[in-house]
């Protein structure tokens, strides 16, 4: 199995903590990135098999599939256990819409802020950032009862906590009015596969001399 990924991918980072969750060998393929032209030369196995040209792209044999959230829903099928989804059919129902929510909903808010790190007081970062505030409101809510977002830890928590360390890289922050939130993303953070994959991406921004959030700042001093 192959995935291929990039060093600053999001959804890239959901699908190897996937995978690394799951414990499936893979050989992790980190397509060049350059702060200029990003990821051109696009990478000739992403262009041919994904007509977007992005990560990540996962081959196994004769499979080949892109997008994050069909590679979780493959990982699954391929390996069961542990299980990330939810058994119950209403139970996995709500997870899976979390999981989108946390790509289409709240994401989009982030994706706004990018190119506006030097005008957070502009209206449409303000708007932005209430966005997500928003969000994390609701994600508060949900976490009364609960350690994770859908019962055990799974996938609508690995899919809202990359978004959520993009979002606090372009400053869209969670406040102390959300503290069951903050408990849920330290309990994640501390996941081995979590550490695994974000703490590179924290030392490429910084070779980059790019900022790094302060919750993920530790993790400069972890081992490569």
């Amino acid at each position: 199995m192959k995935l291929y990924s990039g060093p600053l991918s999001m959804f890239g980072a959901k699908a190897q903590i996937a995978a690394l969750e799951k414990g499936v060998a893979f050989e992790l393929v980190m397509v060049p990135f350059d702060r200029d032209d990003r990821y051109l030369p696009k990478h000739p196995e992403v262009a041919r098999i994904n007509p977007k040209g992005q990560v990540p792209v996962l081959v196994d044999d004769d499979v080949e599939i892109f997008d994050s959230t069909q590679i979780f829903e493959y990982l699954e099928d391929k390996a069961p256990t542990p299980a990330l989804w939810p058994a119950g059919v209403a139970d996995r129902a709500r997870a899976r819409r979390l999981e989108q929510e946390s790509d289409e909903i709240f994401f989009p808010h982030v994706i706004k802020l990018f190119g506006l790190q030097d005008a957070m007081g502009s209206a449409p970062a303000l708007a932005a950032c209430a966005g997500c505030a928003a969000f994390y409101d609701k994600l508060e809510v949900l976490l009364a009862d609960r350690d994770h977002l859908a019962g055990d830890y799974g996938f609508a928590d690995i899919a809202f906590y990359m978004a959520q360390v993009f979002a606090e890289r372009k400053g869209a922050l969670m406040t102390t009015g959300t503290p069951r939130l903050f408990a849920w993303r330290e309990r994640v953070g501390a996941r081995p596969a979590v550490r695994q994959v974000v703490a590179p991406m924290m030392k490429f921004l910084a070779s980059h001399d790019r900022p790094v959030p302060p919750h993920l700042q530790a993790l400069l001093a972890s081992p490569a």
